[in-house]
């Protein structure tokens, strides 16, 4: 599936459109106000890893693209009370319908049944989804780099790259100002760049190969050199073995995104313990 990525963003472009024909920003700026207050997500990592700890963003995903049904049995409230009462730092929930038959709904659910932070998961292209990131309840926003470094869904063409981190500042200035955290995706050493050129402490390198799917950890290992310390480096996809704990933590990698080893488990909390180990 070599444009599923430029397929999911033609299909945010209509959705966007649709909930701002539905509801206003001005609307959703005023619901934004009265969502219950954010929880400290970054902090929450940075908490887990002074005690040396691995902080581990656990997350909620029904569907992807590439795997198809993960977990017939969703539950996602239970779901995440299991992560929690397991040592998750932080939960994130899938709300992309179409591609990842993920909602909204899912988010609020999630967080209402225990006490962690919480990432929306999603393709974020616009400030409405910003605010209602915070609408639901998010406390942390997810920012992918090479959406930004696609063609356009409208126009076919690629945004300059003082641009397109124009854009990702834009949307990071406003969810910071919400209140919320924000993790900034890349897969490679151009988007890396890009990256570092925001001031979000949190970079998530993501193992998965965009074009192909293919998964390996050294995508993370290669780009260690290249981050500033004050960043926090977010290991994403392919974890599926305490061996590969112990591979990123052997190189000071200690905060993992983990969601398909722990979907396809009986019980995703007892997994998250097994994979990463006691006395989290």
């Amino acid at each position: 599936m070599p444009n599923i990525l430029q397929e999911i963003l033609a299909v945010k472009v209509q959705e966007i459109a649709a909930a701002r024909a539905a509801k206003p920003f001005s609307t959703m700026r005023q619901e934004a106000k009265a969502a219950p207050p954010p929880r400290d997500f970054t902090g929450a990592i940075r908490d887990r890893i002074a005690a040396g700890l691995p902080a581990v963003i656990a997350e909620i995903k029904k569907a992807s693209p590439s795997r198809g049904v993960l977990r017939e049995r969703f539950d996602p409230a239970a779901i995440a009370a299991s992560y929690a009462a397991h040592g998750a730092a932080c939960l994130s929930v899938l709300t992309d319908r179409q591609f990842f038959a993920g909602s909204g709904g899912y988010l609020e659910q999630a967080r209402d049944s225990c006490d962690l932070p919480v990432l929306r998961k999603d393709f974020m292209l616009d400030e409405y989804q910003v605010i209602e990131a915070r609408v639901l309840g998010a406390d942390c926003i997810l920012i992918i780099v090479a959406v930004f470094c696609m063609p356009s869904p409208l126009t076919g063409e690629r945004l300059p790259e003082n641009e397109a981190v124009a854009r990702m500042r834009k949307l990071e200035s406003l969810a910071q100002e919400l209140g919320m955290a924000v993790l900034i995706e890349v897969h490679d050493g151009a988007e890396l760049e890009l990256a570092l050129q925001l001031c979000s402490p949190l970079i998530g390198i993501n193992n998965r190969n965009l074009r192909t799917f293919e998964t390996r950890l050294d995508t993370t290992l290669q780009l260690l050199d290249h981050i500033p310390p004050a960043r926090i480096v977010i290991t994403e996809s392919g974890i599926l073995a305490p061996a590969d704990v112990k591979l990123m933590r052997d190189h000071q990698v200690d905060a993992f995104l983990v969601g398909e080893a722990f979907m396809r488990a009986d019980d995703p909390g007892v997994e998250l313990e097994r994979l990463f180990g006691q006395g989290l």
